[in-house]
């Protein structure tokens, strides 16, 4: 496996197909990572600031837990959408928000999001919370550029991801690394330049914060605008 022409981010091996399979298999225990994420996710939702009357879309779902809280967010008035390519995280996600009594303001997609079924300048906000690192490095700005499709020119974007920048050299992400380049199906995500990647497709930054789970692992949460 090799890194891209900077050489500081790996590549992702695996298809997006594979990813879709090993995603299916942990949805089963998904509900227990989730809690561990729960942290960060809950702060870029924040820095997100969804309101009432809005229409956001959340890519990679899940279980759907982030999604619950954009769905009471956006209330009657507003529209959460949702996509993902695991069907199995799909229907967590469809009973937690039925639960709930939510999915009358939800919609759901199974897809891949580098081309999604949305029409130009439709979101509010997209938010994306530990997704982005999924991809491989020349995805990551088709994805990006797909975003920027179809956010408003007024729109924001939040992503909550694995990064390294400025902790190259932090042990648990050197660990992580190897465990991406061992066991590509089950650690198929890796650190990235979060920052700069949001950047170089053509957003602004508009905030910006840290957040260690742990103590071990770090992510960086970034609000940022079409440029």
């Amino acid at each position: 496996m090799g890194k891209d022409e900077k050489g500081d981010i790996l590549r992702v091996s695996v298809t997006l197909e594979d990813i879709k399979k090993s995603y299916g298999v942990l949805s089963k225990f998904y509900g227990i990572l989730e809690k561990f994420e729960k942290g960060p996710r809950e702060r870029g939702l924040e820095l997100l600031s969804v309101k009432e009357g809005d229409v956001v879309l959340e890519i990679g779902v899940g279980t759907g837990l982030s999604l619950q809280e954009i769905a009471r967010s956006v209330e009657a008035a507003g529209k959460a959408y949702g996509i993902d390519i695991t069907p199995q995280m799909l229907r967590l996600a469809e009973k937690r928000l039925r639960k709930a009594e939510l999915m009358d303001r939800v919609e759901l997609h199974e897809g891949d999001v580098r081309t999604m079924p949305y029409e130009d300048n439709m979101f509010d906000a997209v938010y994306m919370a530990a997704t982005l690192e999924l991809f491989d490095t020349p995805d990551i700005p088709r994805v990006l550029g797909e975003i920027k499709r179809v956010l408003k020119p007024s729109g924001r974007l939040g992503v909550v991801s694995l990064s390294k920048e400025g902790k190259e050299n932090f042990w648990f992400l050197r660990f992580y690394e190897w465990m991406h380049q061992k066991l590509p199906k089950y650690a198929s995500c890796r650190p990235i330049y979060v920052e700069q990647t949001i950047k170089d497709a053509g957003f602004d930054i508009v905030k910006r914060q840290e957040f260690m789970i742990m103590k071990l692992v770090p992510m960086t949460l970034v609000i940022a605008m079409p440029r």
